[in-house]
């Protein structure tokens, strides 16, 4: 067996850009799909920096399907949190306008596990880029088809990543991003 994670030290590093994005943030609520045993450990991640940066995580909302959406939507509007993390998943990307219409209608900053949430307006992720990843998946298919035995090849890890902002967002939201911030960014998106 091969293949690729994502690493689950990223949801640590998602929790502490979006304290550094919204300054006096103490509470956070997190969607996340416990269907994905893959993703376990990132929830642990995230709670542990979390409460090294003393940000309190509730509501956790779980998504195991688009179905539960709306009920998710509703926990976290009813707790008031001041932002909100989004945990890696694809099957919550593939909801992504519906998760970012609802983050901009409750005006919560949130922090999102890839560039696709930014793209449809959502204000800031840290992700691997996905063409590297699809080189890194292609180089371990090429591997398979001249011989090597899947067990022999490791699991992977993404290279490089990527933090992306979405400055038309936080406008709307009404935060002032630090130029530090704003310089750390691989992208700026207007």
């Amino acid at each position: 067996m091969t293949g690729f994670t994502l690493g689950r030290e990223l949801e640590g590093k998602r929790v502490q850009l979006l304290k550094e994005a919204v300054l006096a943030l103490s509470r956070i609520a997190v969607m996340w799909n416990p269907a994905n045993p893959g993703i376990v450990d990132f929830l642990h991640q995230m709670r542990a920096a979390a409460s090294a940066l003393n940000v309190t995580v509730k509501p956790i909302v779980e998504v195991p399907q688009a179905s539960e959406l709306k009920k998710a939507f509703a926990a976290i509007a009813d707790s008031q949190p001041q932002a909100m993390l989004v945990i890696a998943d694809r099957s919550l990307l593939a909801h992504r306008a519906d998760i970012v219409s609802f983050a901009a209608a409750q005006r919560l900053p949130t922090m999102y596990p890839y560039r696709g949430y930014v793209d449809a307006g959502g204000l800031m992720a840290y992700a691997p880029i996905d063409v590297e990843q699809f080189r890194q998946a292609a180089g371990a298919v090429n591997k398979i088809l001249r011989g090597t035995k899947p067990v022999d090849i490791p699991v992977e890890e993404p290279t490089r990543y990527e933090f992306v902002i979405n400055l038309k967002t936080a406008k709307e939201l009404g935060i002032e991003l630090s130029p530090f911030l704003q310089q750390r960014a691989d992208a700026l998106i207007d």
